[in-house]
């Protein structure tokens, strides 16, 4: 039951300390590499969870908790995972539900809407930047996938298409 709590107490340090996935990957290097695993099993961990679909830090957290105490250390991993966030989205979400009614948070929302198109508009151009040899392909994909958008096919369809054209024509 220790082994479960001190796994447990770890991922819930680590998840707490760091904002995202890959971030939390070099705090949870400090914490286990030669105490509680080898650079070579965190290597491994750290492949195998990036090759996998889904969460990076999920199935990082996973396999290091099964690494150290098989299906109760990956239990206790995941939960030391997930409750960090869970517990900040429950309270996050109580206080919006609080504040509902009021109108500055309707006027908080209508200014951050903005914001976040700007953001993903500069994540975009970030990424075709590094497209330099196929910037025009790039910009074709993106068209036709903005058309299909606006023509209502779904967008895993959309996504999928993209993918297929990118095999297809960005060899």
């Amino acid at each position: 039951m220790t082994q479960f709590l001190s796994i447990f107490w770890m991922f819930v340090k680590v998840n707490l300390l760091t904002t995202s996935g890959p971030a939390s990957v070099g705090l949870l290097y400090d914490f286990i590499v030669g105490t509680l695993l080898t650079e070579a099993q965190f290597v491994e961990a750290v492949g195998f969870s990036s090759a996998l679909p889904g969460s990076d830090a999920l199935q990082l957290a996973m396999f290091v908790g099964h690494a150290i105490n098989g299906p109760a250390g990956a239990l206790a991993a995941l939960l030391g995972s997930i409750l960090p966030p869970t517990m900040f989205m429950f309270f996050i979400i109580s206080i919006l539900q609080w504040l509902r009614g009021e109108a500055w948070v309707t006027s908080f929302v209508r200014g951050l809407a903005p914001a976040v198109a700007v953001l993903m508009l500069l994540t975009a151009v970030q990424v075709f930047r590094g497209e330099d040899t196929q910037i025009s392909f790039s910009f074709l994909i993106a068209a036709a996938s903005l058309l299909a958008l606006l023509l209502k096919v779904p967008s895993p369809l959309v996504l999928l298409a993209a993918g297929v054209l990118g095999i297809a024509f960005a060899r």
